[in-house]
């Protein structure tokens, strides 16, 4: 299937989790926000929150600072 994330195209396998996109991109080890369609998934949600063809997903890294 095809999804967006952050703006660009990425094509991921039927019944990918939120978790999966996030290990696949690298930022399992990063403090992020995910949004899926506009509606922010509770960390604690990641894992069983399937994705769907042509969903649009934002990914936020926050960067620490002073």
């Amino acid at each position: 299937m095809i999804l967006r994330v952050n703006g660009d195209s990425l094509e991921m396998a039927e019944s990918s989790t939120v978790t999966s996109l996030v290990n696949q991109l690298g930022y399992q080890d990063k403090r992020i926000a995910i949004e899926v369609n506009e509606k922010i998934i509770p960390k604690s949600s990641h894992n069983q929150y399937k994705l769907l063809q042509d969903d649009k997903v934002e990914i936020i890294v926050a960067v620490g600072g002073g």
